[in-house]
């Protein structure tokens, strides 16, 4: 499996704020399709509560073009996320993006209203110093 280019910065990233990797990739597979998303976390919030789940899609936008890249994040999150609800529905999605294409092209018109449709969750982290800047519902 190709990971993306900064996989393990947001993978050390959700480490730092107390999330436990547990699974590096998620393996699904809905009838006969497989797929893999980069990785699931579970944050345990206390020793008698169930603990959050997530599941993490990193992105680097590292492709000549940006909308090519989007339409790969974008395409992956939504069967990512009906996957999901099928098999693990207590696992809320996050697409993982980083700081500089967010701070680019976050705020275009088209962007906007695709995040907001298709009701993604984001991730926004910062590469060079492995840290997540916001999380995003």
């Amino acid at each position: 499996m190709a990971r993306d280019k900064f996989h393990q910065e947001v993978k050390t990233a959700l480490q730092d704020e107390g999330w436990l990797i547990t699974d590096d990739p998620l393996y699904v597979k809905i009838g006969n399709i497989p797929m893999l998303i980069d990785m699931g976390a579970e944050k345990i919030f206390g020793a008698e509560r169930n603990g959050e789940k997530i599941a993490v899609e990193v992105k680097t936008f590292s492709m000549a073009s940006f909308i090519t890249s989007f339409y790969e994040a974008v395409g992956k999150y939504v069967v990512y996320g009906e996957a999901l609800f099928e098999i693990e529905s207590d696992r809320t999605l996050y697409l993982a993006v980083p700081l500089d294409m967010y701070d680019e092209y976050g705020s275009e018109t088209l962007v906007k209203r695709v995040f907001t449709v298709n009701k993604i969750k984001l991730i926004i982290y910062e590469p060079e110093s492995k840290i997540i800047t916001s999380w995003l519902n």
